[in-house]
């Protein structure tokens, strides 16, 4: 830990010396260090001899402002369950935090299909200990809406709504985050942008006409019509039985000779028998290789088929945000995949942590809410270890 003078803490043009200390119990930091600061805490050095003055800003070089005039101790970027998670653990640890998100809260959740089921029970993707009383063991689209907007309104969590974030940049020891609205500045940062919001894209042509989409909300305006699902995996199976059950000829393409091996296991006796009667059309080990109005062009084993379509969906996956990673000063590799400390899932960027689906790269299906809840665990322990070394004496 560093000297800084007392023109970095005060103003004053003299060299005098002010050792970096801070109060000595989360109790104590609760209300003082963690709060949100204003300007206020320079008078401490003035009030008090060098040698006993309490400096809240630990790890603090210079004092920087953001557009709301302030320095959070940590912003989360993503205001999915996973970022809901890290805000209330770091809270029950005393340590402040803001939430930045381009959408609505649990945005993600907010654009899944309206009927929608999770795959884990309510036990499973519970957080910050808070129970998630159903109706049913497995929780639907919007009891989840409900249960986790009532989690951040427990720990009080802050957020920044409608705030897209375009970089990350280190400067010394803080953190300036880039949004579309301005900058917000940081002394810890953590991403927990998810998957959800980029599409996993073909690069065929007519991905982008009107009637394609690689996002599945409701059935009603396709019924009596013809809809080709290309994907094989859960968002392409639930749209297939919905679409079919809602008067809706349904073709779904295949890229392998078999539905995935991760589709949820309630719904492959449903989905398998559906296709066994011809209800539900498939084709497999096949591709879509154009799109254009009213139909799409199939390359299957026997050859190129052009199939009817009034409307297409694109259902093959989703990917972390891959530009925002680069321009946050990471690295990914091929698979998407970020260096990080296996334990508490800070990168090689010191103070940058990432939580939740971004860190399984292109392979999303490695973790879920239930297992993104204990990252923001491991960090909000990581954080609070790491504050607590640097508020004891030297």
């Amino acid at each position: 830990m560093r000297w800084l003078s007392e023109a970095e803490t005060t103003g004053k043009s003299t060299s005098t010396p002010v050792r970096l200390r801070s109060l000595t119990t989360l109790d104590d930091l609760r209300f003082s260090y963690f709060s949100v600061w204003g300007p206020s805490w320079l008078s401490v050095a003035e009030q008090n001899p060098p040698s006993l003055q309490l400096i809240r800003l630990t790890f603090v070089t210079n004092y920087m402002r953001d557009i709301n005039n302030t320095l959070y101790p940590v912003i989360i970027v993503g205001g999915g369950p996973c970022g809901i998670a890290a805000g209330a653990e770091l809270k029950k640890r005393g340590i402040e935090s803001l939430i930045i998100e381009k959408g609505s809260v649990t945005e993600s959740i907010r654009r899944y299909p309206l009927r929608m089921k999770f795959f884990s029970t309510a036990e499973n993707i519970e957080i910050a200990g808070i129970p998630f009383a159903t109706s049913n063991v497995k929780a639907n689209r919007n009891e989840a809406l409900q249960y986790y907007r009532k989690v951040a309104a427990y720990f009080k969590l802050k957020f920044s709504l409608n705030t897209e974030v375009t970089g990350i940049n280190k400067e010394g020891e803080l953190f300036k985050v880039d949004t579309l609205k301005g900058v917000f500045t940081a002394q810890k940062v953590i991403l927990a942008t998810g998957y959800f919001d980029v599409a996993r894209l073909l690069h065929i042509k007519g991905e982008n006409l009107p009637h394609v989409s690689h996002y599945y909300d409701e059935p009603y305006r396709h019924s009596f019509q013809k809809v080709v699902i290309v994907g094989g995996g859960n968002s392409g199976i639930e749209a297939a039985l919905e679409l079919y059950r809602h008067d809706v000829d349904v073709t779904m393409v295949m890229r392998g000779d078999s539905l995935k091996p991760t589709a949820k296991y309630w719904l492959v006796p449903d989905i398998t028998n559906r296709i066994k009667e011809g209800k539900i059309k498939v084709i497999y080990n096949s591709s879509a290789k154009e799109i254009r109005e009213g139909e799409i062009d199939v390359e299957t084993p026997e050859g190129m088929k052009t199939l009817e379509a009034n409307y297409v969906y694109l259902l093959v996956g989703y990917l972390p945000d891959e530009k925002l990673l680069r321009n946050s000063g990471l690295m990914p590799d091929e698979q998407l995949m970020v260096q990080h400390n296996e334990k508490t899932y800070e990168t090689d960027l010191e103070g940058l942590y990432l939580c939740g689906t971004v860190l399984a790269g292109v392979r999303t299906e490695k973790v879920f809410i239930e297992n993104g809840r204990d990252h923001a665990i491991a960090i909000a322990n990581d954080m609070a270890d790491k504050y607590a070394n640097v508020l004891a004496e030297e």
